[in-house]
């Protein structure tokens, strides 16, 4: 029996009554567990409710290291947002997070980086204001790769302008195939790559079109360094939303 912090990634409906979680925990990284018998009244539905993707939640939960299904004993909120899991943006920028998160996480190995980095980024968002959570998704795309082993080196200068996606780094000339940014876009990444606290991003002005633009870009370099990454299909509906 293990006391651990949690980030719900995925939720999906086993049968009548129960659910298969899937969360990133603090202690054992990411596990999947199965809830029995909590959609089964509005009682046992308010309990449903905790394992929403994106909410923090502390888990009491029975732990074999030989098992990739695991049990949890208590759930509880770790932190009440006030607008991630209701307001539809962010709530959209969550999901994307999440699914994001999710696709790198192949292993079942403890990272308390970064969890806590997740943590923070999530109750930042709940409390950000809409020009800064639209922001969101570029700056975790960006920042999540260094947990991963193949962060973008800000390495950006006057001479050094165009950002190579397949090397990760800036460098003087355009490289021999199509995954590189340059002008404005090399910029904005560059600045996206200075940030340390997301507060920070409210300096960035940028419109839906180009966050758009960007944000399709960083997708494209998970895809190169990533096997089998595929697509995002939280994508859509969270541009959607953003407009």
């Amino acid at each position: 029996m293990f006391k651990t912090k949690a980030i719900i990634l995925r939720t999906t409906k086993y049968g009548e009554t129960s659910l298969v979680v899937t969360a990133f925990t603090e202690l054992f990284g990411v596990q999947t567990y199965m809830v029995n018998g909590v959609r089964t009244s509005k009682k046992t539905g308010l309990k449903a409710a905790l394992y929403q993707p994106a909410s923090l939640v502390d888990m009491e939960v029975y732990h074999n290291e030989k098992s990739t299904m695991h049990r949890i004993r208590e759930c509880n909120n770790s932190f009440l947002f006030a607008n991630v899991l209701t307001n539809v943006v962010k709530n959209s920028i969550a999901v994307f997070m999440m699914e994001l998160l999710h696709k790198l996480l192949k292993q079942p190995e403890q990272n308390s980086d970064l969890f806590y980095f997740c943590e923070d980024v999530l109750i930042h968002l709940d409390s950000a204001t809409n020009n800064v959570s639209a922001n969101f998704p570029l700056f975790f795309s960006l920042q999540l790769s260094h947990f991963f082993g193949f962060k973008i080196d800000d390495n950006f200068s006057e001479s050094n302008c165009f950002l190579n996606l397949q090397e990760g780094y800036f460098e003087p000339a355009a490289p021999n195939h199509a995954y590189f940014l340059h002008g404005e876009n090399a910029i904005i990444t560059s600045d996206f790559l200075k940030i340390r606290n997301p507060t920070e991003m409210g300096q960035i002005k940028l419109n839906h079109l180009k966050r758009r633009e960007l944000l399709a870009k960083y997708m494209d370099y998970y895809a190169l360094h990533i096997q089998d990454f595929g697509q995002m299909k939280t994508l859509f509906v969270m541009q959607e939303v953003l407009g």
